[in-house]
């Protein structure tokens, strides 16, 4: 038994004590006769052809297992799930596990064998895929996505990242993602500045790093907020929490990108078509003595190492007037409530990538938002041809608007003619609803559905909430004209049992002490010029090498696949 799998049968002996809490949020406990019955009949019935209504030619039972969603107030009475029933002729019988178990509980089942027919919306990961798929407890969907898979293949073709980002090592796909590709967001390291403190100084939007380093003095020493009190933090920030984190409010987020190329994740294909990291290079040496000579000059907050994201959103916010002038995010939320008391984040606009003083000057680029893993079809699925026409029937744009919004001409509705959209396009809906609010009407993203750009960007623009407009107009006139190369971004990696484990031995360790370092050179603890070679050696002496390695492994396994498609 290999060292995985060990321990996820272990996460799953020392969870078989919430096996009793976790099987009384099932909203359809069945006796295991009934159960077995159940399973008959589903085996028996015959699916219809692909693409059309209903799905089986006699109602079945499909046992789907979900997290909990403070949105949803009822799975069993929700008018979604009573209207695809209708439409597919399946009967839906919920598990619904609640939101802190969530990992528990996927853990156990898959270790244990005590399966549903299909996993959803619960983040089935690569390495569980892997794992799971090669013992046959997740059925392998290639056979079902030809057969059947009629929106699936038109996802494909329309989003064509999706397919080779789904495909495990071995060549198969054992999972169906829900992608909701959110054009913004592709660009997510921005920096926010406080617009009516240049206004109020007569000064220009900063275009390089040394402009923004005269803009933040002003800051400091010309008291722009007017309170004749020197309580102005120029810029501010919080920690990324972990290199996979999305929030990318760390100070160097936005900033690295005018010293060399630095993501969000750290991890990069350079022009050679190598994997490696940015944290070595010399342009992050140079971007380090940047925020250095930032934090020594008292330009940086000095908390910005420590705060946590709900302190700088609290610093941003600060009462009577603004003391904030700049800080980075993936929008203003970050830094000031989005339609708050005090209208604060209106305020706050994007500053362009600046230019470094070598003439980099880079937008971070995420073009693969493809949410992997969020449909599983189990070894229990009696009809697993059934399980996959219902997932593929979810992703038609209708049922997509249905499963989200709500009802047609209710809380959504097809655009009029002369109706504009996001990307002043003609829009393709409008939402009437209220987001976020608990209700009855849609699984609210619970169940898999596909929303690419041009859904999203096809909702009409509404002038009484315009953060999307807003957020869509900054991304495409300051960042979309200097985003990375796409050959440049590596996507995200399919691993082996055997790699994830031995990525996980080594990545936390790194990471770990790039941060620390990273800290320890802005505030001076440790001197940048002397103690630079020794900060490499050490990453070297943690296997930064086989770490690359490995991911330069599963990237040549990545190129292959898609090659001989």
């Amino acid at each position: 038994m290999n060292m995985k799998m060990k321990k996820i049968v272990s996460m799953a002996i020392a969870s078989v004590m919430l096996v009793s809490v976790l099987s009384a949020c099932s909203s359809n406990d069945k006796e295991k006769n009934n159960g077995a019955a159940a399973s008959d009949s589903s085996a028996s019935a015959k699916v219809t052809d692909a693409g059309t209504f209903p799905i089986v030619n006699e109602k079945i039972t499909l046992r789907v297992m979900t997290g909990a969603n403070p949105s949803v107030e009822n799975f069993d009475t929700n008018a979604f799930t009573k209207y695809f029933e209708e439409k597919t002729n399946i009967h839906v019988e919920w598990e619904i596990v609640p939101t802190s178990m969530v990992t528990e509980k996927l853990n156990l089942a898959l270790a244990s064998g005590e399966l549903p027919d299909v996993i959803m919306s619960m983040d089935v990961t690569p390495e569980q895929q892997a794992l799971y798929g090669q013992q046959g407890v997740l059925l392998p969907l290639n056979d079902y996505i030809e057969k059947y898979g009629i929106n699936t293949k038109k996802m494909f073709s329309e989003s064509p990242l999706i397919e080779s980002t789904i495909t495990s090592a071995d060549g198969n796909i054992y999972a169906l993602p829900a992608p909701n590709e959110c054009y913004h967001c592709s660009m997510r390291q921005k920096l926010w500045i406080y617009e009516p403190w240049l206004k109020e100084l007569n000064l220009e939007m900063p275009t390089t790093t040394d402009e923004f380093y005269e803009v933040l003095k002003a800051f400091k020493t010309k008291d722009p907020n007017k309170n004749g009190k020197a309580d102005e933090i120029p810029f501010s920030g919080a920690p990324q929490v972990s290199q996979t984190s999305l929030l990318t409010t760390s100070v160097e987020n936005f900033l690295m990108n005018s010293f060399t190329y630095a993501p969000y994740n750290r991890l990069y294909v350079n022009d050679e078509d190598k994997v490696t990291v940015p944290f070595v290079q010399s342009g992050w040496k140079d971007g380090l003595a940047f925020l250095h000579k930032l934090y020594a000059e008292g330009l940086m907050d000095p908390q910005a190492l420590t705060r946590d994201p709900a302190q700088l959103v609290q610093l941003g916010e600060n009462p009577d007037v603004a003391i904030l002038g700049a800080a980075s995010g993936p929008n203003m939320s970050v830094i000031s409530q989005l339609y708050g008391a005090s209208g604060r984040w209106k305020d706050f606009v994007a500053v362009p990538p600046l230019k470094g003083p070598g003439g980099v000057q880079l937008t971070q680029y995420d073009p693969y938002q493809v949410a992997p893993g969020k449909f599983v079809i189990t070894r229990e699925a009696a009809n697993p041809e059934a399980a996959f026409r219902f997932a593929d029937a979810l992703y038609d744009r209708e049922m997509t608007l249905r499963s989200t919004i709500g009802e047609p001409d209710v809380d959504w509705r097809w655009a009029k003619d002369g109706e504009i959209g996001i990307d002043g396009k003609p829009a393709i809906y409008k939402d009437m609803s209220k987001f976020g609010v608990t209700q009855n009407k849609n699984l609210s993203q619970s169940a898999i559905t596909f929303r690419p750009n041009s859904l999203r960007l096809g909702a009409v623009a509404d002038p009484e909430n315009p953060l999307e407009t807003i957020l869509y107009n900054e991304t495409k006139t300051k960042y979309e004209p200097y985003r990375a190369d796409i050959k440049n971004i590596l996507p995200p990696l399919n691993f082996t049992v055997d790699q994830s484990q031995e990525l996980a031995d080594v990545s936390k360790v790194i990471y770990d002490y790039t941060n620390e370092m990273m800290a320890r050179f802005i505030i001076g603890d440790t001197n940048l010029d002397k103690d630079w070679d020794k900060y490499v050696s050490t990453l070297e002496g943690m296997n930064l090498g086989r770490y690359l390695e490995i991911y330069q492994e599963a990237y040549e396994t990545r190129k292959s696949a898609i090659a001989t498609k």
